[in-house]
Formats: structure tokens, sequence, C-alpha cells
């Protein structure tokens, strides 16, 4: 005689959670208010100074400074943009503004 076999579920007892009467919409949570001040102003020199070096208009980049490659881009007659090079006299003590996104990676 073989006996009946179950199901696994008829051995649990069945629980069923109570609802709750106001359920309310999730929503995403605001995002952030956009920084002001000290912190996000040197992210985008930086942010502007990349792209510079990502422009090829201006010629390669690669084992001279960024004031270097503005000042041989404005003798070509390349027009390079003046709010670079007014950024990198401010910054031109700062390796981090002072040389290309290139300087780690060997010629």
């Amino acid at each position: 005689m073989t006996t009946k076999r179950g199901l696994i579920t008829d051995s649990f007892k069945v629980v069923k959670k109570a609802k709750k009467e106001g359920k309310r919409e999730k929503r995403p949570p605001p995002p952030p208010p956009p920084q002001q001040g000290a912190e996000s102003e040197p992210e985008e020199r930086l942010q502007r100074l990349r792209q510079f070096d990502l422009d090829w208009r201006f010629g390669p980049c690669t084992g001279i400074s960024r004031l270097q490659r503005w000042e041989r881009a404005q003798l070509h007659g390349l027009n390079p943009p003046e709010e670079v090079r007014d950024l990198l006299l401010q910054t031109h003590t700062d390796s981090k503004y002072n040389f290309s996104l290139w300087r780690e990676y060997p010629l």
C-alpha cells in the first residue's frame, strides 16, 4: 500500500497579512540641491581643462604642459579658448591643472 503524498505547503499553516487601509504612493526622494561654492568650482575647472585636452583641433597634448600646448596652438593661429589660458595662469603651480590627461602614460 502506498501512502498519499501531500504537497509541502500542506504541512505549513497559511498566514495572511493584514492589509493596511491607507496605501501610500511610493515616490522617489527629491534630488539633492545642487552644490554651490568651493567644491563644485574646482571640478568645473578641471572639466574645462579635460575638454581642452580632448580637443584634437589644438594639436597633440602628450609630452608638454597644457599652457605650452595652448601657446603652440595660438602661435599656429588655431584660436584656443582664452578662458583656458586664464585658468592655467591662475593655477600654474598645481600639477593637477598644469599637466594634461595623458601625462601618466609613456610616450
